[in-house]
């Protein structure tokens, strides 16, 4: 009996613990057009579809290289139970240009997945803030920037290569990749998301890759993004230096493009995209927040800053407002906040 009801008390603990930092937010949050993933999820009851055609060229300098690639990367993202447990599938369905120089030389084309990964991540630390809107005593400390902005959020990732991917991408069986997932909001409109994966563990073609970057909300409607991704191989890097913009169309729908330069071993080349983000959105919040006087709080300095927390781009809450479907209350005095 005892025991049960420890159990029941983790249960209630962890439960309790989503509730409060909810990943959900009011308007999408995509990672497109960069690479790197955010540490937050979705959100329940949210499907989220991002989507880019891709064109990639590179000089071809290898004895067996890939040159040219066209297609559509794909990403699937939901949530289930838990707000900061997120279920994901990533794929790339391209048509490549095969080059061989070696004698006799070939050139062909291949059609197929380039990549097929299914993964979960988990927001395991949530970095808040202090709401310094409240502060009118003094301009200094109003605008002082919080030390605690240095200290990101964490996620970390589990993923699993299906191969179920074109022979030129196959490396002979299932593999795993794991990754770390952080993020500083380094101000209101400005943050920094770093990613460290160990992808293909057990191949002959294991990889370690970071990803960095820069993104900075420039109005109610645009985002624009700085990223430096590298992939540290057997027998040589690939570098690649990105950067570009995404359009808020409205709370559920995002465009996005970007170009980048790429170095792979002796070759360069480039890499531009365009893309569209959609998201079907099915969340139920589970409580409303009232003041002393029974009156819902619908808005607040923290509810909006809360609500920039997921995605690729740090997103403007306050433009699209949605009705809440919650059900039960929760009672908000007047009180500091942390969260």
């Amino acid at each position: 009996m005892k025991k049960t009801n420890i159990l029941l008390f983790i249960v209630l603990l962890i439960f309790g613990f989503e509730a409060v930092f909810g990943q959900y937010t009011d308007i999408i949050n995509s990672n497109k057009p960069g690479f790197s993933e955010s540490p937050y999820s979705v959100g329940t009851g949210v499907y989220q579809f991002e989507s880019s055609l891709f064109l990639r060229n590179l000089n071809a300098e290898n004895a067996f290289s890939v040159p040219k690639s066209f297609g559509v990367d794909l990403l699937f993202r939901t949530s289930f139970f838990l707000e900061r447990l997120e279920i994901n599938a990533q794929m790339a369905f391209q048509k490549d240009e095969i080059i061989s120089t070696k004698i006799p030389s070939s050139r062909e084309n291949v059609a197929g997945f380039g990549r097929f990964v299914i993964g979960a991540k988990y927001l395991i630390f949530q970095q808040e803030y202090e709401d310094k809107s409240k502060e009118v005593r003094s301009w200094v400390r109003r605008n002082a920037f919080d030390k605690k902005r240095l200290i990101p959020s964490v996620a970390i990732y589990v993923g699993m290569n299906t191969d179920f991917v074109s022979e030129t991408y196959q490396t002979g069986s299932i593999s795993p990749k794991f990754g770390i997932l952080l993020q500083n909001d380094l101000s209101n409109n400005f943050n920094l998301i770093t990613n460290l994966f160990y992808d293909k563990m057990g191949t002959d073609f294991s990889e370690f890759s970071y990803i960095i970057t820069a993104t900075q909300n420039l109005n109610e409607r645009w985002s624009g993004f700085l990223e430096n991704q590298t992939i540290f191989q057997q027998n040589f890097n690939h570098t690649n230096l990105g950067l570009g913009a995404a359009y808020l169309f409205n709370k559920n729908m995002q465009f996005n493009a970007s170009a980048r330069y790429l170095v792979e071993g002796q070759s360069v080349g480039s890499y531009v995209s365009l893309g569209v983000s959609y998201r079907i959105d099915k969340h139920e919040d589970n409580f409303v927040e009232i003041d002393e006087k029974e009156i819902k709080i619908s808005d607040t300095p923290i509810s909006r800053y809360n609500k920039k927390q997921d995605g690729f781009f740090k997103r403007i809450s306050n433009i699209f407002k949605k009705k809440d479907k919650r059900n039960s209350k929760r009672k908000i005095t007047n009180k500091k906040r942390n969260n």
